[in-house]
């Protein structure tokens, strides 16, 4: 619970420092913009999709922390948001938001390494690393990228700082599952 926890506070200090969301939360923002639902709900029901499409096409199994990943982070979001600062001077944007990503890499190590089941975006990247000679760098930047496409065709924030999470996540992802004792070969 507490990385997924960490990983909530992440995407909210992200948005607080409107320099561009991660690709996902621009996705779920764009769309939360199309139909009259949070972002926070929005992210569950991606999750939902993203579980659905990794399960059947890539046998990525589900476990208790899956389900509890797609219901608590969307939750947390939503009551850590009115929390963050939302700092007015830009360096000091950079730096929330930047420290939101490394967050983001610690916590999804937090949870990912406790083996109660990844997340549906995790455990996509995960299975990914599994059936192809990529690691998880390398193909949680380029589904980011896709992602990051998508979230701004449909008006969601994105920014510089969409393209840097898309660029930085894969590494700070990778950082913090060695962290917490994963396997090399799903890190690199």
């Amino acid at each position: 619970m507490l990385g997924l926890l960490v990983c909530a506070c992440a995407i909210s200090l992200m948005l607080g420092a409107q320099v561009g969301l991660s690709p996902w939360d621009a996705l779920h923002q764009g769309i939360s913009k199309q139909f009259p639902i949070t972002v926070g709900q929005t992210s569950m029901l991606m999750g939902f999709l993203v579980l659905g499409v990794s399960w059947v096409f890539l046998r990525q199994p589900i476990g208790i922390g899956t389900v509890m990943n797609m219901v608590f982070i969307g939750m947390f979001i939503d009551l850590t948001l009115p929390l963050v600062p939302h700092p007015e001077v830009l360096w000091t944007r950079w730096t929330q938001f930047l420290l939101g990503v490394l967050v983001m890499g610690l916590g999804t190590g937090m949870y990912v390494s406790s083996s109660l089941g990844a997340g549906p975006r995790d455990g996509m990247v995960l299975a990914l690393s599994r059936v192809t000679p990529w690691g998880v760098k390398r193909i949680r930047t380029g589904i980011e990228l896709v992602v990051l496409l998508c979230g701004w065709m449909l008006g969601g924030n994105v920014g510089w700082g969409t393209l840097a999470f898309a660029l930085l996540i894969g590494p700070a992802m990778s950082l913090g599952m060695r962290l917490f004792g994963m396997n090399s070969k799903t890190s690199t």
